[in-house]
């Protein structure tokens, strides 16, 4: 597929689809279980990273990926293929297997990875009791009422969350202070990255450990979400934690942009972005704006925070942010 500079109306159509929750909501809950099953595997099995980066998964070319899980002397990763609609396992002793992804019963699938695991000589346990889903906690176990996947939407749904990760990812590039990977978290569902300010931010009272973790340092956290029935389905979404006064009535682009006091949250409807004619522009416009508002009613140091790259004249041109003023290179 060739790229061009200015897509058309049905290229845009097809990279951006349609994704409307009603349609597709049972094979979300599905898929969400099934992502929490590998995520589990994953976090049982990795070394533990600052603010959780570990257990998050990676948008590939073709769905979702683990990355290198460490076992024994060498190491497995494990794929969802949205193309093709398999689950691949890999290992670093070149054995592989594959499980297809098709509507059938949590139970059915999370057994079947686990005996795949094990042909593999993997042995792990997990907690198998689905997080952040409070409306249903069964056991991956005992769960034989999600059982829908859905191919068309799933496809639909990684092609979007593709998309938003290649904005993501050109978002991030213009932050050089700390700041997460583009990276999916299977608890919440959702895509996101994180910048910090590089201060500690206060204790939140009550917090559990997963909390005091995640936000220990002040943040500013943007991704994309499936959404709910109340976020009234596929959003974008910013926030700032702690947030600063002032921060719910900034002004953020582009024009369908809210903020939501339930969420505490930013949120700008995915259908917005992909009918906007320039999904790029107008996602960027959403994050550069709420993130702006984040940093300078929070006096984040954004002079050290956004440095320019050291980069040679030609390579520093061609990744500069559109009307970007570049720094005089140093003389070689």
């Amino acid at each position: 597929m060739a790229f061009a500079s200015t897509p058309d109306v049905d290229t845009l159509k097809e990279a951006w689809p349609e994704l409307p929750l009603e349609a597709w909501r049972d094979s979300y809950a599905t898929l969400h279980r099934y992502t929490q099953i590998l995520g589990k595997v994953k976090l049982a099995l990795t070394p533990t990273e600052n603010h959780w980066w570990n257990v998050a998964f990676r948008v590939t070319a073709r769905g979702l990926t683990t990355g290198l899980i460490p076992y024994g002397n060498g190491g497995f990763e494990v794929d969802f293929d949205f193309l093709a609609h398999e689950l691949l396992f890999r290992t670093s002793q070149g054995d592989t297997r594959v499980l297809g992804l098709e509507s059938r019963p949590v139970a059915e699938f999370y057994r079947d990875v686990m005996a795949t695991l094990r042909s593999l000589g993997v042995e792990v346990r997990i907690w198998d009791t689905p997080v952040e889903i409070p409306d249903d906690t069964t056991r991956f176990s005992e769960d034989r009422h999600h059982a829908t996947y859905q191919p068309e939407y799933v496809q639909r749904w990684w092609r979007a969350l593709l998309q938003s990760s290649l904005v993501l990812e050109e978002f991030r590039a213009r932050f050089t202070g700390k700041c997460s990977p583009v990276h999916f978290f299977w608890g919440s569902f959702d895509l996101a990255v994180t910048r910090f300010s590089g201060r500690s931010a206060p204790e939140r009272p009550g917090a559990d450990l997963i909390t005091r973790e995640a936000y220990c340092e002040e943040v500013c956290s943007a991704g994309f979400w499936p959404g709910t029935p109340e976020a009234k389905g596929a959003a974008y979404y910013c926030y700032a934690a702690p947030e600063p006064e002032g921060f719910p009535a900034a002004s953020v682009r582009p024009g369908g942009a809210r903020y939501d006091s339930g969420f505490k949250e930013y949120l700008l409807a995915y259908d917005e972005v992909r009918r906007s004619g320039d999904p790029r522009s107008s996602l960027l416009d959403f994050l550069q704006s709420t993130y702006e508002a984040c940093a300078d009613l929070g006096g984040w140091d954004r002079a050290r925070l956004e440095r320019p790259l050291y980069l040679p004249e030609h390579a520093a041109a061609s990744r500069a942010p559109e009307g970007a003023t570049l720094p005089e290179q140093p003389a070689h």
